[in-house]
């Protein structure tokens, strides 16, 4: 079985990809072959409405026709048994870097049929985890519910089932002293991380190993 992991953050050992290493953790505990990738270090761009992914007969129909630092990754989750997703909340959704990479991975499966269907050959779970400045209360009040029930929806529709994870009011920083910076207090969430962020880290390790499981 192969499980992998996306990383849609900047940072690569910080707190969306650690509950990333922690939910590969948990697949490779059930017998999975795991790798991380971080979009970060690819050079790619979003869909650029080429159509060659539904071209009747064509060579490239179902899938993506733009060959760049994407192409492997995408050939990749093609064979995948399952696989996760993971990024901070920028401005309410997901990292520019990440949607650029999901119109990539989900648009060559859409079918434009009545009603709508996925070319995607088989059923394979996959899972969204988010990471978060906002406290869980402020998060439904600003509406991040409705996005991520759009991803989850789409990746649904897509690969067969999916599910989400919300890590809230994560810490930012290493050392607040040296940013401007008064939106909480920083001890509030330097305390969280030792208290909290295990907890998240537990829920990821449970959620890879569900991914991986028969």
């Amino acid at each position: 079985m192969k499980v992998f992991a996306i990383n849609g953050s900047p940072r690569k050992k910080w707190n969306s990809a650690m509950l990333l290493e922690k939910a590969l953790e948990g697949a490779a505990s059930q017998g999975a072959e795991t790798e991380l990738i971080h979009l970060y270090d690819l050079d790619f761009k979003g869909c650029t409405s080429c159509f060659a992914c539904k071209l009747k007969g064509g060579k490239s129909y179902g899938k993506c026709a733009m060959n760049d630092g994407l192409t492997s990754v995408l050939e990749k989750l093609a064979t995948a048994d399952a696989f996760l997703l993971g990024s901070p909340i920028y401005f309410g959704t997901v990292t520019g870097e990440m949607r650029s990479f999901m119109e990539r991975l989900l648009f060559p499966y859409l079918t434009y049929t009545r009603p709508p269907g996925s070319l995607f050959d088989r059923k394979i779970p996959t899972a969204f985890i988010y990471t978060m400045n906002v406290s869980e209360e402020m998060m439904k009040e600003h509406h991040y519910p409705v996005h991520i029930g759009l991803n989850e929806s789409v990746l649904s529709r897509t690969f067969g089932q999916s599910e989400s994870i919300c890590c809230f009011e994560t810490l930012q920083f290493e050392d607040y002293d040296k940013v401007v910076f008064s939106y909480f207090d920083p001890e509030e969430r330097r305390e969280r991380r030792k208290t909290v962020f295990p907890e998240d880290c537990s829920k990821a390790l449970a959620l890879g190993a569900r991914l991986a499981s028969p």
